[in-house]
């Protein structure tokens, strides 16, 4: 699971049948540590009507990703299944 920052949005003229009804976002990884963090923005599909400032979950494994939109054989990795409304990080820790 990645927390994340929904920056854009992939407009396609021609795409899988299993992205019907969803749209593809954007998403740039937030992280505790971001000089450590060297994976860039990458593309997932929308599951939750998120927009773009939107902080938001996303399961970032295929096979939980084709379970989530209950089709085997979506060829999807990442799907964002959750709008995140606040985030609290005990300083503690």
């Amino acid at each position: 699971m990645i927390i994340g920052k929904v920056v854009g949005t992939v407009v396609t003229t021609i795409s899988h049948s299993a992205y019907k009804h969803h749209r593809l976002l954007v998403v740039q990884p937030l992280s505790l540590h971001p000089a450590a963090d060297d994976s860039g923005d990458f593309v997932a599909l929308d599951n939750m009507h998120a927009g773009i400032g939107d902080t938001v979950l996303v399961l970032n494994e295929g096979g939980g990703a084709r379970q989530v939109l209950g089709n085997k054989d979506a060829c999807v990795i990442s799907v964002i299944i959750g709008i995140v409304d606040s985030v609290h990080i005990d300083p503690s820790s």
